[in-house]
């Protein structure tokens, strides 16, 4: 192993260092395994009248974008059930109240199997009505409502207001739609979102760090707005046609999105942000507001997402929702694009190959390491060309100490006299640090990938956590270790370039000891595919002798 391998290895080490210093992300205990299936129950509607919850004095509600919470102090709850939610709509209000994922399991010590978006004796959204001079908060206006398989219609008299909710069979999308008769000129909607997001996680620490509030301006790029950037009773607001805005933790969303049949609504308009008290050092509250301009003849719509932070479900409702957590940072530009190829490529060989995503993860890794092959082969030969030469490049670099023209011409007739050129040595690094982008993308796709969150395999309980047992790591190492003895055999004694062999795996099982069992997995198999090539390069570099010569082509 020469110096620019141990450069390639030395500059891996400061990314894998640095990123969770950057990024850091709060050890996780392993939850239960995620029930994926999907029943497939006919979508059904019942009544409720659910007892009224504890008393609560509600705030009242100026007339302004300043996001409020308020609780119904009596209600009558109408449930609408898919195959993958199941919806609890309260009226007063005509508010969504919870939502209910189905396949998603809540993975809290203890809790019930299926996952739920929202808080007990809270709604999860409010709706207020800015009408000319006059605001109206809906949590007070009693609705009728109509009852037809996946669509609910709540209508009320005073105001006069229509407000209708149509479940997808086979998505997390509803479609709200409603109207305002006699509306004045420039009245508006506003919907205050949820101030939380219950966690289902074993680490809900973990999860309300991911707390978010997300929006989408028209021609900028995502904003996205974490609870703890958001100082109690600071207000950030932004204004513009804004087609979406949501709330986040780290797995799961309610989003509202402008909707396609651009008749029925206009684009949100103003986004109020404000943070909340604190109990703790982590800011698990805040308040926001979306301002939504009713048409001309007085109607709104939207659609209401809630549901995971799949990429495949996101990415099909547009306008760059896929995008609401941008993670990596100030890196966010230079990260997004290599962990979203790399999303696509896992989804779609997960679709193909109908898989365990773990199986997928070997897949890829040995993949990625056949199509390197070239690359390191030609890396290689060129890095035992320049061992061979390095005697004759200390020659003339000793003889024309003292004129450094001469010995710059002198070096390149001796490069090209072996078919190389000055650049070879760099050129010889980069195969080795073409994986990088793939391995530091997968830190963050496994850090806020749904689609790994509590998929066993193997002895791993769930590929997003780290490994309890620690043999993924330590496979990982011992590969590395592996890969460094025997790129060894046959290389010129080097006692510093010995040490660094040894320390180097060292060095990496120790970093990787925490890191997500799935990053570990490819890792270790990228190293073991790597294994044969290194293993005939040594041949060859054993049969090349340590003669000078031109490099095999």
């Amino acid at each position: 192993m020469d110096k620019r391998t141990l450069l390639a290895l030395a500059l891996m080490a400061l990314v894998i260092v640095v990123t969770p210093m950057v990024f850091p992300g709060a050890r996780r205990t392993t939850p239960r395994a995620a029930d994926t299936t999907r029943p497939s129950a006919p979508p059904t509607a019942t009544t409720i009248v659910e007892a009224p919850p504890t008393p609560v004095a509600a705030p009242s509600r100026p007339p302004s974008t300043a996001p409020v919470l308020s609780r119904p102090t009596a209600a009558e709850t109408t449930v609408v059930s898919t195959a993958r939610v199941r919806y609890a709509l309260v009226s007063p209000g005509a508010a969504p109240l919870s939502v209910q994922l189905r396949g998603y399991r809540d993975l809290r010590p203890g809790a019930s199997d299926t996952m739920a978006l929202g808080e007990t004796n809270a709604r999860l959204l409010h709706y207020r009505l800015a009408l000319g001079k006059d605001t109206v908060n809906l949590d007070t206006v009693a609705f009728t409502r109509q009852e037809s398989g996946p669509m609910v219609r709540f209508t009320s008299a005073s105001p006069p207001v229509t407000i209708a909710y149509t479940l997808s069979q086979d998505g997390f999308v509803t479609s709200v739609r409603g109207s305002v008769a006699n509306a004045p000129t420039n009245s508006s909607l506003l919907v205050d979102l949820p101030q939380y997001l219950r966690s289902g996680e074993a680490d809900t620490l973990d999860d309300e760090r991911h707390l978010a509030y997300g929006y989408k301006l028209n021609r900028r790029d995502v904003s996205s707005v974490s609870f703890g950037k958001l100082e109690p009773g600071a207000t950030k607001v932004d204004s513009g046609a804004i087609t979406w805005v949501a709330v986040r933790n780290k797995y799961f969303l309610v989003a509202l999105v402008r909707p396609a049949d651009t008749l029925a609504s206009n684009d949100f308009r103003t986004f109020a942000m404000r943070g909340a008290p604190r109990t703790g050092k982590t800011a698990n509250r805040a308040m926001a507001v979306a301002v939504l301009p009713l048409t001309t003849d007085g109607r709104f719509g939207f659609d209401l997402y809630a549901g995971p932070q799949s990429w495949d479900h996101l990415h099909a409702i547009g306008n760059e929702l896929e995008n609401v957590n941008p993670y990596a940072g100030w890196l966010h530009g230079v990260v997004q694009p290599f962990a979203t190829i790399v999303m696509r490529v896992l989804l779609w060989m997960k679709r193909t190959m109908n898989v365990n995503y773990g199986w997928v993860l070997v897949i890829f890794g040995v993949v990625i390491r056949l199509l390197l092959w070239p690359l390191n082969q030609k890396a290689m030969r060129t890095s035992i060309a320049m061992q061979r030469l390095q005697p004759e490049l200390a020659e003339v670099q000793k003889k024309y100490k003292t004129d450094p023209d001469k010995q710059r011409e002198a070096l390149v007739k001796l490069y090209q006299a072996h078919g190389m050129s000055p650049l070879s040595p760099l050129l010889g690094c980069m195969p080795m640090l073409l994986p990088m982008p793939v391995l530091f993308a997968l830190y963050f796709v496994f850090q806020n990938t749904i689609e790994f969150r509590g998929v066993s395999f193997l002895w791993l309980p769930d590929i997003s956590l780290r490994d309890p047992l620690y043999i993924t790591p330590l496979v990982m190492g011992a590969s590395m270790f592996a890969l460094s003895w025997i790129g060894m055999q046959a290389a010129p004694p080097n006692p510093q370039t010995k040490m660094m062999s040894y320390m180097m795996p060292v060095m990496f099982t120790f970093f990787f000891l925490n890191f997500a069992a799935g990053l570990n997995l490819y890792y270790a198999v990228q190293n073991v595919a790597a294994l044969p090539q290194q293993w005939l390069l040594a041949r060859e570099r054993q049969k090349s002798g340590p003669d000078p010569g031109r490099p095999k082509r």
